[in-house]
């Protein structure tokens, strides 16, 4: 009897205690989340831009980032009654230093959402950790189609654009406006690849013939022999996917090799770029490419945000300056649809689905399925403008929505 009141006495103590320990670690647990989710104090909103800042990637980064606080300043760094705070962190493109870099933003600085990078490369090496920790991530930037395919998170939705978007939103439109058969270059690295992959699906399925394909490493010097490749009779144009200075040489050289106003150059919007056509003189006056924002864009929504941005920075927004400015724009109607708290992120990530914009670029949305961004490709056409290139749109494709597979 005496074993049993003992042994009764023992187990009454234990529960207590499991008791107790169950109780402090669900206390615990709440003030984390707490702490956390910022809704119980006048802690701001933390946002994570992960871009580069070093590297060859150094301007993108630059430009994302100057879009991203103009719009904040505008709103004087407040939304829905919160401080809101970017804390930047470089990449330098590099995937391993990128996932570096998240975790100190994650463990030490404690972010409420993500955006970013430049590179595909990158959002792929950090597109785990982010899924795994459940934090909220727009992509501003990054293309690579398996982020939003195959590699998709209940947690990363992309509000700039992907690789299938650029090429195949020019396909159809080329084999009814440039021609029946058209010679295909592009960079030799992934993106390159997936951007002339889907602008020859949909040539192809529209009825036109590749006459040929050529991708020269990035950073090339020398075209001349590819251009040789490409000066063939009979056919109607050159698709060309370039950006920066494979994009200034690349046009240049088509010129001087007495390409233009013999065969059309198309490709995309980062041919004839507004911080790429400076340096090209007047090589680009005739290419037609596809993108889903330019300066000239007439609409009461990108003249006031070039206005903005001109005055701010003294010089003209270029197309990743526009990714940055709608980057901050959708997280602001986010965060004020939630009333300042993201302490959530399944709410959150639910949210940002949810958001419609007129941005600069025009409307856009969010596929629920894919995570990617829903927009409008316009078509636009270079000429010269008062003795300097100048960018026209000419024609749109309307809400141009990627497959997801």
């Amino acid at each position: 009897m005496k074993n049993f009141k003992r042994n009764g006495s023992i187990l009454i103590l234990l529960v207590l205690l499991l008791s107790a320990c169950s109780s402090g670690a669900i206390n615990t647990s709440t003030s984390k989340e707490k702490t956390k989710g910022k809704t119980n104090d006048n802690s701001p909103i933390k946002i994570g831009a992960l871009l580069p800042s070093t590297g060859v990637y150094a301007s993108l980064g630059e430009n994302l980032l100057n879009g991203m606080n103009l719009y904040f300043e505008e709103k004087n760094f407040e939304i829905a009654g919160k401080k809101i705070e970017i804390i930047h962190e470089d990449t330098e493109a590099d995937p391993q230093v990128a996932l570096r870099k998240l975790r100190k933003l994650t463990d030490q600085d404690q972010i409420d959402i993500l955006t970013g990078p430049v590179s595909t490369a990158v959002a792929y090496a950090i597109r785990d950790e982010v899924d795994s920790k459940k934090l909220p991530f727009l992509d501003s930037h990054a293309g690579g189609n398996d982020l939003t395919r195959a590699k998709r998170s209940n947690y990363i939705y992309r509000s700039s654009f992907s690789s299938w978007q650029i090429g195949h939103s020019m396909g159809e439109w080329a084999y009814k406006n440039v021609g029946k058969k058209i010679y295909v270059t592009a960079a030799d690295y992934a993106f390159g690849h997936e951007v002339a992959e889907a602008f020859k699906e949909a040539y192809t399925k529209a009825g036109g013939q590749i006459a040929g394909e050529v991708y020269p490493p990035l950073g090339n010097n020398d075209y001349s022999s590819y251009l040789g490749k490409m000066n063939q009779k009979g056919i109607d144009g050159i698709y060309a996917f370039y950006a920066g200075s494979d994009a200034v040489r690349f046009v240049q050289q088509y010129d001087q090799y007495g390409l233009k106003g013999k065969i059309p150059l198309i490709g995309s919007g980062w041919l004839t770029a507004e911080d790429t056509r400076p340096q090209q003189g007047t090589s680009p006056d005739g290419i037609k490419a596809s993108i889903f924002w330019d300066y000239s864009i007439d609409t009461p929504e990108n003249k006031a945000f070039v206005q903005a941005y001109e005055k701010k920075y003294n010089k003209r927004p270029s197309i990743e300056s526009a990714e940055g400015y709608d980057a901050a724009m959708i997280l602001a109607e986010a965060i004020k649809k939630l009333d300042g708290d993201v302490s959530d992120p399944d709410k959150l990530v639910e949210t940002i689905s949810e958001i419609k914009i007129n941005s600069p670029r025009g409307p856009i949305k969010f596929d629920k399925e894919t995570h990617n961004v829903i927009q409008n490709l316009y078509i636009v056409e270079t000429g010269i403008v008062n003795g300097k290139t100048e960018n026209k749109v000419i024609d749109t494709i309307p809400q141009v929505v990627d497959p997801g597979k």
